[in-house]
């Protein structure tokens, strides 16, 4: 199996009003964790540079990184290693991660620190808050979200993140010329992803056959994923460029 993310994922969650029920849209299903010291102590010393607050007012990524270098969103880091390494081997490109599971922030944040990466920007907060009321249109070069939460059960596929309405969310942040980057460690969730990117608008799949792509260089191969591989167990990159 791939490294296991904190989902970023859409959920209806349905709370009681007396006898009525008002539905709420989430990108994620919160699941708290005890942070470890060491997280703590990094989410103390690096949230006041990494962490990104939100005060009504829409990001600008260039007065955040003080550089006009392209910009990637991450959604969905979960502890953060891959994003970190990313970050670290691309300085020539800023990141910024987004993540609701306070452990995997700390985590990320103690990775980065460890790394001396400073390119990387970090938000706690529901992605479809992000994308919607924090981020200008048109701001990314890229968008990456790899090994979302399944969501495996039929019953429950209408809350995996990738969905139309989601996706046509983030081609309004998205450049022309950006890229969006899948990956998916389940099957019946890579034929999901590609049934909705082939139906949205705005986007062309960069694999030659319309279908998946090797594995980039540009995204780390985790423990996890290596041992799937050991095991026979398949997972599915596409990669899907912003046109007109």
């Amino acid at each position: 199996m791939a490294e296991q993310k904190s989902p970023l994922m859409t959920n209806d969650e349905q709370q009681s009003t007396g006898e009525r029920y008002m539905r709420q849209i989430r990108s994620f299903v919160r699941r708290e964790g005890r942070l470890t010291k060491g997280q703590a102590g990094a989410l103390e010393r690096q949230w006041p540079t990494m962490g990104i607050e939100f005060h009504g007012e829409v990001l600008n990524p260039s007065t955040l990184f003080g550089n006009d270098h392209p910009v990637v969103l991450e959604i969905g880091f979960g502890m953060g290693k891959s994003l970190v390494a990313m970050a670290k081997a691309m300085p020539e490109k800023n990141f910024i991660g987004v993540e609701v599971h306070r452990p995997g922030v700390g985590a990320c944040l103690l990775e980065a620190e460890s790394q001396g990466v400073s390119n990387l920007k970090v938000i706690e907060h529901d992605a479809v808050e992000v994308l919607k009321d924090w981020l200008p249109d048109h701001c990314l070069d890229g968008v990456q979200i790899f090994f979302p939460d399944p969501w495996h059960k039929k019953r429950h596929h209408k809350r995996r993140l990738i969905q139309l309405e989601f996706v046509a969310l983030l081609r309004t942040k998205l450049k022309e010329g950006g890229v969006l980057h899948l990956a998916t460690d389940w099957e019946n969730y890579a034929e999901h992803m590609l049934e909705v990117m082939s139906a949205a608008p705005g986007f062309e799949n960069q694999a030659a056959d319309g279908t998946y792509i090797p594995r980039p260089d540009e995204r780390p191969l985790t423990k996890f994923e290596q041992r799937g591989h050991r095991l026979g167990h398949g997972v599915w990159d596409m990669k899907f460029t912003a046109t007109v």
